[in-house]
């Protein structure tokens, strides 16, 4: 394997394994956790773009009004996103995050033929209608949506779409997305710290550097999938970005016993043969002009 490669597994390794980090602050209200997590990324990625000697090109974009309303509303997708998840994994649904980030290829590909009006191949609709077809059964069987898994599944999905009109980086377009709300957030914690309230400096040491290192934790794997992005092919990154869900289904079920049951399997199945069938025809659809050229 090539050094993107490796890049990619570790990137997406520690996505997966992330719920186990979150735990740790189980103790904590996951919207104090998401601030912190706001204001440490936003000093550890400016230290990055320091040392990359990256904020021209920032200053540049962050001019233009439209550029900064823009990454307001990925800023508060983002946070929405990282709220449910937070919430969700120290709430004992870890699994249910996973089928999010299972379904969310799917997502992108129904929010880029609604918004953009992307065509799409026979397969890809076959995979979309066996998802829907094992979030309705989900429903069914247990009475009502999936709604944390469709919550990480479109605000993400929506993060992603905005996303492609922003003249950023990904490393970029997060410090600016943590720059917007760096204020806001900031007067939130210090807010917690006025009133007692507030974990950060209350005598835990080990609280204390858990938030900072949440800021690592979410740089950290950026990093990683931005030097992967340019080395490893993107049919590659498709099949690869399945690592992170399939170690938080592993973990919910094996490490923190969350149940699985019967009923939940089947609805399992369906999301993950749409995900073969959409694996399987990317890949086909991908060799398919390969060699009509071979052949010409």
């Amino acid at each position: 394997m090539n050094r993107g490669t490796w890049y990619a597994l570790a990137a997406y390794t520690v996505w997966g394994v992330l719920p186990i980090f979150w735990k740790w602050l189980h103790h904590l209200p996951a919207l104090e956790i998401v601030a912190h997590r706001m204001i440490w990324s936003f000093v550890f990625l400016a230290l990055v773009l320091t040392m990359r000697q990256e904020w021209q090109a920032l200053w540049r974009a962050a001019r233009h009004r439209r550029v900064i309303l823009a990454f307001l509303a990925t800023a508060l997708l983002l946070t929405a996103n990282w709220l449910v998840y937070v919430w969700a994994v120290n709430a004992g649904h870890i699994v249910e995050t996973s089928l999010g980030y299972f379904i969310n290829p799917l997502v992108n590909v129904l929010l880029g033929v609604i918004f953009l009006r992307e065509r799409l191949r026979a397969g890809q609709w076959a995979a979309i209608a066996v998802a829907a077809a094992g979030v309705l059964y989900l429903t069914v069987s247990y009475g009502a949506l999936p709604w944390i898994a469709l919550a990480l599944a479109f605000t993400f999905g929506f993060y992603g779409l905005l996303k492609k009109a922003t003249p950023l980086t990904s490393l970029q377009g997060l410090t600016l997305e943590t720059s917007v709300l760096f204020v806001p957030t900031l007067l939130y914690l210090g807010l917690l710290g006025w009133t007692g309230t507030g974990s950060f400096g209350a005598g835990s040491w080990r609280t204390d550097l858990l938030l900072i290192l949440a800021g690592v934790m979410t740089t950290g794997p950026l990093l990683l999938f931005a030097a992967a992005a340019r080395r490893v092919p993107l049919s590659m990154m498709g099949v690869l970005q399945y690592i992170a869900p399939t170690l938080q289904f592993l973990i919910g079920v094996l490490l923190y016993h969350e149940p699985f049951t019967p009923v939940r399997l089947v609805g399992f199945c369906l999301i993950w043969i749409a995900l073969l069938i959409y694996s399987v025809e990317g890949v086909m659809a991908h060799r398919r002009p390969a060699a009509v050229a071979g052949g010409a």
